[in-house]
């Protein structure tokens, strides 16, 4: 597996991650816990060595899965976790990034990944109630005490970046990026290059469609996020199919698959970028780490570029709730 920096950070890690979070919530029934530390060993064994976890999944339960998962190779590999949420009777019941809040997460979080120090600990979403410069400071003080290495953001407007940057260097800036989702592309992915930052782009799959799986007629279980999401309607999947169509024929004539080719897409934009796909499905795995290995020459990136500009895609990226919370 190749390495990359975050950054100017110095964090290393391989290019692509793995998203813990499926394994727990959000695609329909949770794995087991023996199959959840069983998928995760293999993204070791893979040569993943960057693992994305959060309090909220589960809540609590994924971080959990998480830390007996790794405690054998602790130290080859990079966790990150989450701060941001108050968590009341196991569900999320909104923000929460006060100093003492973000003290308590972090040495709750440390006892349930087994580690002695959390590699890089993101706010999950920016707080309106908090400046983003008290949030900066109570990371830099947990870094101070070797709590934490390095301090991100996850989808944080770019102005938002910048004041917290000049409180506490930010390492990694996470939020969603893919062929489906190009958004950054327009201020943050400059911002971030201004300043030295990485990007850890989340459903790089366009949250499983990019595979090529899920058609019109795809039916998700009643706990699957994917149903609450707009994007995700019977009508919107159904016009959205054209892309997904081009990239497999494309993806075809690469000798890839369609989702090798989404997360080739994205390591070719930058050499700071590493996404996190997740999956709970061995062959998904290795279909995913193979994507490090298919090469996309400046041409192939204009046509992909190409086709991608003539393509309306349909529909939200989230329910309207969840969308208030982005880019702040």
């Amino acid at each position: 597996m190749q390495k990359r920096t975050l950054g100017k950070s110095g964090l290393e890690v391989s290019a692509l991650g793995f998203g813990c979070m499926g394994i727990s919530q959000s695609y329909g029934r949770p794995s087991s816990r023996h199959d959840g530390i069983a998928i995760i060993r293999s993204a070791v064994d893979a040569g993943v060595t960057f693992f994305d976890t959060a309090e909220v999944y589960g809540p609590y339960a994924n971080e959990d899965l998480v830390g007996e998962a790794l405690e054998p190779v602790r130290d080859q590999v990079a966790i990150a976790t989450k701060f941001g949420f108050n968590i009341e009777g196991g569900k999320m019941a909104g923000l929460d990034s006060r100093p003492a809040q973000i003290r308590a997460v972090a040495d709750a979080s440390l006892k349930r990944l087994r580690t002695d120090r959390i590699d890089l600990f993101y706010q999950h979403r920016v707080d309106p109630d908090v400046p983003i410069e008290d949030a900066a400071g109570a990371v830099k003080d947990l870094i101070a005490q070797g709590k934490v290495r390095y301090f991100g953001l996850s989808e944080a407007a770019a102005a938002t970046i910048r004041r917290a940057h000049a409180v506490q260097p930010v390492a990694a800036l996470q939020s969603e990026y893919s062929l489906w989702w190009r958004e950054p592309e327009r201020e943050i992915l400059p911002a971030l290059e201004e300043l030295g930052i990485g990007f850890v782009p989340f459903s790089p799959l366009g949250k499983g469609f990019l595979t090529g799986t899920i058609d019109d007629k795809t039916t998700f279980e009643p706990s699957d996020f994917r149903n609450s999401v707009p994007r995700f309607t019977e009508e919107n999947r159904k016009a959205n199919l054209a892309f997904v169509e081009w990239l497999k024929t494309f993806a075809e004539g690469k000798g890839a698959t369609p989702a090798q080719l989404a997360l080739a897409w994205l390591l070719a934009q930058k050499p700071w970028i590493v996404p996190i796909p997740g999956t709970t499905k061995r062959h998904r795995l290795d279909e995913n780490v193979a994507a490090v290995d298919v090469h996309l020459t400046a041409e192939d990136l204009r046509e992909i570029d190409r086709a991608a500009s003539q393509i309306e895609l349909h529909g939200a990226r989230y329910p309207e709730q969840l969308l208030k919370m982005v880019g702040r």
